[in-house]
């Protein structure tokens, strides 16, 4: 899809902060996360939906995000990791892998301060925090 930022990213023409990268799919920092070290698992073909990703690859992304998950608990010193796909803003599945701080970290309240009706997108991290985000989670990976 020309025009879908998540193929852009998977095919090297936006920049990342990558945190795994294999055939099939990219991993890399939320530019807007909940939470520092929010990361994202795209597979690197187009698929809007998740429910249509075929299973191999559904798994591929699940397996990653557990690895994730684990790299998270260590560096962040946390008990939970929460896994979702929402889908909203880009039409492309993509999952999200956010270490929980706090039992509402995940909640979508981060994204409604403005009411039911719009989206509020938390503020974006500054890049030298994205890169030693991004170091952090390769080296525990």
């Amino acid at each position: 899809m020309d025009n879908c930022l998540f193929c852009k990213i998977a095919a090297g023409a936006l920049p990342a902060h990558k945190i795994y990268e294999d055939d099939h799919i990219l991993a890399f920092l939320d530019l807007h996360p909940i939470r520092e070290g929010h990361t994202l698992v795209i597979p690197k073909a187009h698929h809007v939906w998740f429910e249509d990703l075929p299973e191999p690859l559904a798994t591929r992304i699940t397996s990653c995000a557990q690895k994730i998950a684990r790299a998270m608990k260590t560096l962040y010193s946390v008990e939970r990791v929460s896994l979702f796909y929402t889908g909203i803003h880009v039409p492309h599945a993509h999952a999200h892998v956010v270490p929980m701080h706090h039992v509402h970290d995940v909640t979508s309240a981060a994204y409604l301060r403005e009411g039911l009706d719009s989206f509020t997108t938390p503020p974006q991290l500054d890049s030298d925090t994205m890169f030693a985000t991004a170091q952090g989670l390769q080296k525990h990976l």
